[in-house]
């Protein structure tokens, strides 16, 4: 071994508490902190944002978010966007797990059985034009928990506006369909392609309806509602 590297080694210092026993700690300079490239909403099921921010803070209950924005449109940062804030849980979108190291969370003060107050979704678009002119976010990967855990989360429920948020350019939206998919079209096949997992076929066509429909009921696509996943499906790939 090298004097040099012997004089470098002397001056590291052990590593920090759990991160790899037994050897030393040299930091470099060269590094990024996480650059997250979803946005996962959600709804906070209480009917205070003070309830929820003593949820989303209090250190038993072991969840949080990255953003808490009250019915009044206050946007409250709880977690810095560098860091991995625990909201998702187990998650799956695309073939990407563990979205919560990848994404920002936000959480939105609704019960899920009210209507969200158009300056709360006005304080949304203003904190998601803000994310993605630092982050590249591409707009499909704007998405709800039920997203990305279909058979565990319902929100941030059926009366989100998500048409209103692709509107302005977030999330993926058809406002003109055929009426008819393609011949042959497997709907199964047409939400992985989406970007759902479909282990539990009903909670995907749950969710899937829950965002795009309005509805949350897991019974088997109708005909337009095949030719609407498939429009999404091309949409998708238009802005990809």
């Amino acid at each position: 071994m090298s004097s040099a590297l012997l004089a470098t080694l002397a001056a590291c210092a052990p590593l920090p508490h759990g991160q790899g026993g037994g050897m030393l700690w040299q930091p470099s300079p060269n590094f990024d902190l996480r650059r997250p490239n979803y946005v996962i909403l959600h709804h906070t099921t209480n009917t205070t944002a003070a309830r929820a921010l003593e949820t989303l803070t209090h250190p038993d209950r072991r969840v949080s978010a990255h953003y808490l924005i009250d019915r009044n449109g206050q946007i409250i940062q709880l977690v810095d966007e560098r860091k991995r804030a625990w909201h998702a849980g187990e998650s799956w979108w695309g073939g990407t797990t563990d979205l919560n190291s990848s994404s920002i969370g936000i959480e939105l003060d609704n019960t899920g059985e009210e209507a969200f107050p158009d300056i709360q979704i006005d304080a949304l678009l203003g904190l998601l034009t803000d994310l993605r002119t630092r982050y590249r976010i591409p707009s499909a990967n704007i998405l709800g928990h039920s997203d990305v855990a279909p058979s565990r989360k319902v929100d941030p429920s059926r009366f989100f506006p998500w048409q209103r948020l692709a509107q302005n350019g977030f999330g993926v939206w058809c406002t003109e369909v055929t009426g008819v998919p393609p011949i042959g079209f497997d709907s199964l096949l047409g939400l992985q392609a989406l970007g759902y997992q479909t282990t539990v076929p009903g909670s995907a066509r749950a969710a899937f309806r829950r965002h795009f429909m309005a509805r949350d009921d897991d019974g088997e696509l109708n005909t337009n509602e095949r030719a609407l996943l498939s429009c999404l499906i091309n949409a998708k790939m238009e802005q990809a």
